[in-house]
């Protein structure tokens, strides 16, 4: 027997808020993994079941609902995951953007749910001396979820964390604590990125173009409506001959026509791309 009660009703009511907040869709099958995430905050709060807790969320929505986020989203990331994309950034990427941006000398990428900031300072070591000074380079490292972004900020992580990290990279960009159980991320890596807490689903602040844009093993949680829409923004939100990064498990269907697929999930924007 569980330790809280979650009835059918409680469990659509909680998918319905989820959905209405940030698109992710909670089939049947998410069930326990949202018993798991919510029953803490129903201990936290001294409640008694899933019904008293989802009146207590509808009471205290500005001091519960960001947690109640938190809570549910999934944060799984590493330092270089899917390592074909930072080869293809280094080795074909860097290059055109020397030569398309040579006027401007401007970069900007866009790494949309960055979780707690491996994939943007898996970036930031990428790109570093790809540019000469005189280049204006900048990641936007953005997140639903405050707490990874608090963590990303913060750019502390366990051994374990930069275990696929050589040790070049390892003293070059980290700071090693005394004990040697955690690491540091070293402040001239942090210069080049901006965190900030963004739902992709509502309006993007952002002025300007992207050159490449990171959303990775993000729209698989989405239905095919709400991803269909998000990647029509994010065509509008690219340069002409901008990226878009997907993760493993995610594709782009034919009818968006303004990307055309390179293969192992990266797109870029076609030549005749128009806005939509």
């Amino acid at each position: 027997m569980k330790e809280f009660l979650c009835t059918d009703r409680d469990f659509k009511e909680i998918a319905s808020l989820v959905y209405s907040a940030c698109g992710i869709v909670l089939g049947e099958h998410k069930r326990e993994m949202v018993y798991s995430r919510l029953a803490r905050r129903i201990r936290e709060r001294k409640l008694t079941d899933f019904k008293a807790y989802l009146e207590y969320l509808n009471s205290h929505k500005d001091q519960e609902f960001d947690a109640f986020i938190n809570a549910i989203t999934t944060n799984l990331t590493s330092f270089f995951r899917e390592i074909h994309h930072f080869e293809f950034i280094k080795s074909e990427l860097v290059p055109a953007l020397l030569k398309a941006n040579k006027n401007s000398k401007r970069v900007r990428i866009w790494s949309a749910g960055c979780s707690t900031g491996e994939e943007p300072y898996s970036l930031a070591m990428t790109l570093n001396n790809a540019f000469s000074s005189n280049w204006d380079v900048k990641i936007l490292a953005t997140d639903l979820d405050s707490n990874v972004l608090a963590k990303a900020q913060k750019g502390i992580y366990t051994a374990a964390n930069v275990n696929g990290l050589d040790d070049v990279q390892l003293k070059r960009w980290f700071l090693k604590s005394k004990d040697g159980e955690n690491y540091k991320v070293k402040d001239r890596l942090k210069e080049s990125i901006s965190f900030k807490r963004l739902n992709l689903l509502q309006d993007w602040p952002m002025k300007g173009s992207f050159d490449l844009i990171l959303c990775r093993n993000v729209v698989i949680y989405f239905d095919k409506e709400t991803k269909d829409q998000l990647f029509k923004r994010y065509a509008n939100i690219l340069n002409e001959q901008g990226y878009l990064f997907l993760g493993h498990s995610e594709s782009m269907g034919k009818e968006h026509t303004q990307f055309k697929n390179l293969g192992k999930t990266m797109y870029q924007k076609g030549q005749n791309a128009r806005r939509v």
